[in-house]
Parts: structure tokens; sequence; C-alpha cells
């Protein structure tokens, strides 16, 4: 099964390129949200991780809401104003 790790899709989120592995850490210990979206064409990827993951993580990984788009952007710029002013000081 470690072979997935190796297989790579276009991601919808990145516009690029990405492996398995990589979709697996990107939410940091969790994996993407889109996850099983984006990779059940091509093999088993929820038999996968239920397998791979522990319950825990498996229930904190579905249970998971991802934050509003608008909310995201909100806190990427606040986040942006926040460095400019540091580098101003």
């Amino acid at each position: 099964m470690e072979g997935y790790n190796l297989l790579e899709i276009r991601c919808p989120k990145l516009g690029g390129e990405v492996t398995f592995s990589y979709c697996r850490e990107e939410g940091g210990r969790l994996p993407c949200t889109r996850i099983i979206t984006c990779w059940y064409p091509y093999f088993p990827v929820e038999k996968y991780l239920r397998n791979t993951m522990s319950e825990e993580a498996w229930d904190r990984f579905i249970n998971h809401t991802p934050k509003d788009k608008i909310v995201t952007l909100v806190e990427l710029i606040e986040e942006a104003k926040k460095q400019i002013g540091k580098k101003k000081d």
C-alpha cells in the first residue's frame, strides 16, 4: 500500500501536480479535506485511510468542517497586514 504515496494527480486546490503522500499530510496531522474526492477514482482511498489512521484521527478527519472561503481570506488579509506592520516598525 505504500506504493500509493508516489502516485501523482493534479490538485484542484493548488493547481499543480501533488503526490498522494502530500495529500495525506496537507492538513497538518490530518489529510487534506478533499483527499477522498480526489483519489477515489484511482484506488480505494477511504479504505486505505481507515486502515492506516487511528480511530481518533479518522473521527477528527471525517468530522472536520473546513472554514468558509471568505473567513479564510479575511484571516489571510489580517495576517498579511500584521506582517507588513512588523516590517515598518
